[in-house]
């Protein structure tokens, strides 16, 4: 079996990757763990045994550097139970299954989920570690108590430094000792890279299609397709106890219509969710707004003032121009911010320095 630095080498001389000391430099402490997991588990005489702790990774870093891709790597040389998944999606996960060990009369519902979570996998590969909601903050530091007792392998790419998580929270002083487990159960590297990938993929390149129908749709799934280089799930957000779908997601980007988007009663914080859970939006079909459909042009509005603060980079196919979108009807006046910022976020450096 290729080692993490031979596989990694090989897509170099192909010509699919390029090579970046900073990525290489990473490259065995992922073997490090996979060479871990390839280690038998010792049979206990009476009661199923416990792998041999194996310390986790914790990668952060600027946005592009290649954290997702490295993390596809390592993902797809593993020959052990392993899931890939977003991290907030999995939060979710745990507060659905938690909420229902309740109603089912459980005393403590972390610990059966947790069970339920370390019998199913050796290994957790996370994308996006972060933490801004205080539900979250209050159990990650025991769920993931159980689960590094139970030998689950964490391997997570972040943006954070770990000491920056859940920075300026609610009753932050109750969440670090999560903050502790990390370093203790996993190695924390900073990939620092000079070149920024994802960027460079789209410096240049179009991001605003007018053109509607099929035409626009091919460029557009050509350029989701170099992004994301592989396929794609739904990213599921519970704000409030709604829930919100992103149609598909993968590796920090995400792809839906305007419809999805803003054609359903969506207000405020589901947009600041989203644009604080995604890198890169691609929004298909944005028609022509007018007072006929005013709603959906005010979450529109909505929805770029909150991809816009958080820097969110925006490929989108629409009617009209941005300063032709909206050209009749209550609000046109307001709309021009939104027209000079669908402008603004076409420029090729747009959220460089997010």
């Amino acid at each position: 079996m290729s080692t993490l630095p031979e596989i990694y080498a090989a897509k170099i001389a192909a010509g699919t990757l390029q090579a970046d000391p900073a990525q290489e430099a990473i490259l065995p402490q992922f073997e490090r763990i996979r060479a871990e997991l390839l280690k038998p588990v010792k049979k206990g005489w009476f009661r199923k045994a416990t792998p041999e702790p194996v310390q986790g990774l914790y990668i952060w870093g600027g946005v592009g550097r290649g954290k997702s891709m490295l993390m596809d790597l390592f993902v797809d040389s593993l020959d052990v139970p392993v899931r890939r998944v977003h991290f907030h999606a999995f939060m979710q996960e745990i507060h659905e299954a938690m909420h229902k060990a309740r109603k089912d009369g459980v005393a403590d519902a972390i610990q059966p989920v947790a069970h339920a979570v370390s019998d199913s996998v050796r290994v957790l590969a996370f994308d996006e570690m972060q933490i801004t909601d205080i539900t979250d903050a209050m159990i990650v530091g025991r769920l993931f108590e159980h689960l590094f007792a139970a030998g689950t392998v964490v391997v997570t790419t972040s943006n954070r430094i770990p000491d920056n998580l859940y920075k300026d929270g609610l009753n932050r002083q109750l969440f670090l000792p999560f903050i502790d487990l990390i370093k203790q159960q996993m190695r924390v590297w900073e990939l620092v890279s000079p070149t920024d990938y994802r960027q460079d993929r789209l410096s240049g390149n179009q991001v605003y299609f007018v053109q509607a129908g099929t035409e626009a749709r091919a460029q557009i799934t050509s350029i989701w397709q170099d992004l994301t280089g592989g396929d794609a799930e739904p990213l599921v957000l519970t704000v409030k106890g709604r829930q919100v779908e992103l149609p598909a997601f993968r590796n920090g980007i995400a792809r839906a219509s305007f419809f999805d988007l803003c054609g359903k009663m969506l207000g405020p914080g589901d947009y600041l969710t989203i644009a604080n859970s995604v890198k890169v939006l691609i929004l298909e079909d944005i028609p022509q707004l007018s007072r006929h459909n005013f709603n959906e042009a005010k979450r529109f509005v909505t929805l770029i003032d909150a991809l816009y603060e958080a820097k969110v980079r925006l490929i989108c196919s629409a009617r009209a121009e941005p300063e032709m979108l909206y050209v009749e009807g209550e609000g046109t006046f307001e709309f021009e911010r939104t027209a000079s910022r669908l402008r603004e976020m076409q420029d090729a450096d747009w959220g460089q320095d997010a």
